[in-house]
């Protein structure tokens, strides 16, 4: 007997977790499937978050899940010039370590994080399936569509009104409706982060930019908790002849944090590719919205993709409770109002940043370059920011 379900998501990082849970909260039955047998897995993200990107989408600051708080942040040149924003200066009354303040932000465990997630999932009522392959899906006569999928070995076909793909940058889940889901080269950073012991850390989340350490993108010192922390950076390759590997060791050795740095102890080594580009212009087909970084749901400035992925999750899993309790047909049409809500919450900023980034690295004076990125992220950061909810 075929399974049906109201919703059917393909992708158990955090913003399909999110709209599994959001959407089981407004009483849909859903079922949630990744082919990974293990959560938060491979780890490609630094997993800084701010304070309000979890509670605005209803995720309690658990110490299940959080490596340390963050409480501002520390933004330098490449010659080491530093704009320092320490929210315990500029707001103490409101940021703090004291159980009477919050702290700015947190640095989480992205393993522990995405099984929190996954969990307050299924205690909403979500389904969930690992190891489970979405192979494709078709519209039917009904209105609705089904998804083919291998689950351990076997394939089976479950039916649905509406599928989400939360499968991740270059979607297939896209590719099935014939969406373009494919990034330009230029477009994606190539990331690497050593996760290091003896190397102080301030309680900021520090960002250095500059071509001479991190050509198209920057680099970064996050703590981590427990006397450990992150020192990463992410390239545009079109933009070095040098992988990140070459880069990170050039700026661990050579930068002005290299005294900083010459006892560290590297316990692990994590990496990936990272979209610094914009949303995808179209994000619906018929029976289908994509989100998170599938949707290219990542701020194209800093690249950071967490906090918009719980924040796109929280607007799919609303919106399909409203519109399939209307009876509508799933229509793409009827679908493009998933985007035009996302675009007014979030995505019309984000293709503002978009902009502001192309302005930057299309610039080919190297020094101009680096004094454009260097004010932008200092402006992004700072409490002012007309960015600083993405």
């Amino acid at each position: 007997m075929q399974e049906n379900y109201d919703v059917v998501i393909i992708g158990s990082g955090p913003a399909g977790t999110t709209t599994a849970r959001i959407a089981a909260q407004n009483n849909l039955k859903v079922l949630l499937v990744d082919k990974k047998q293990e959560l938060g897995s491979p780890i490609q993200c630094s997993g800084a978050i701010s304070h309000h990107g979890l509670v605005s989408v209803g995720v309690s600051p658990e110490a299940e899940f959080i490596h340390e708080a963050i409480y501002g942040f520390d933004i330098l040149n490449e010659k080491g010039d530093s704009k320092k924003i320490d929210y315990r200066q500029l707001k103490p009354d409101t940021y703090g370590a004291a159980a009477d303040k919050n702290p700015l932000g947190y640095v989480v465990d992205r393993r522990r994080f995405d099984r929190y997630l996954m969990t307050q999932a299924e205690r909403a009522g979500v389904e969930v399936w690992l190891k489970t392959e979405g192979l494709n899906y078709e519209v039917t006569s009904d209105g609705n569509c089904e998804v083919q999928l291998r689950r351990f070995n076997q394939e089976l076909t479950v039916k649905t009104k509406v599928l989400v793909g939360a499968d991740g940058l270059q979607s297939q889940v896209g590719k099935w409706a014939g969406l373009t889901t494919h990034i330009k080269l230029a477009e994606l950073a190539s990331c690497l982060q050593f996760i290091v012991d003896q190397v102080e850390t301030n309680g900021l989340l520090e960002i250095i930019t500059g071509h001479e350490w991190a050509p198209g993108g920057y680099a970064w010192i996050f703590p981590k908790g427990n006397g450990y922390a992150e020192i990463g950076l992410g390239v545009a390759r079109t933009m070095t002849e040098q992988n990140a590997q070459w880069h990170l060791d050039h700026f661990m050795k050579n930068s002005f944090f290299k005294e900083r740095f010459k006892n560290s102890k590297i316990l692990e080594i994590q990496g990936g590719g990272v979209p610094l580009a914009a949303p995808l212009k179209t994000q619906y087909a018929d029976n289908l919205i994509l989100v998170g970084d599938a949707a290219r749901h990542v701020n194209p400035i800093t690249g950071g993709g967490l906090h918009t992925a719980l924040s796109g999750g929280w607007i799919a899993g609303n919106f399909l409770g409203d519109f399939l309790a209307s009876k509508v047909p799933a229509t793409a049409e009827n679908l493009k109002r998933y985007q035009d809500e996302w675009l007014v919450a979030l995505g019309n900023k984000m293709w503002k940043l978009y902009g502001i980034k192309s302005q930057i690295f299309k610039t080919k004076d190297i020094t101009k370059r680096d004094q454009m990125l260097y004010q932008t992220m200092s402006d992004y950061f700072s409490p002012d920011s007309e960015f600083k909810k993405i």
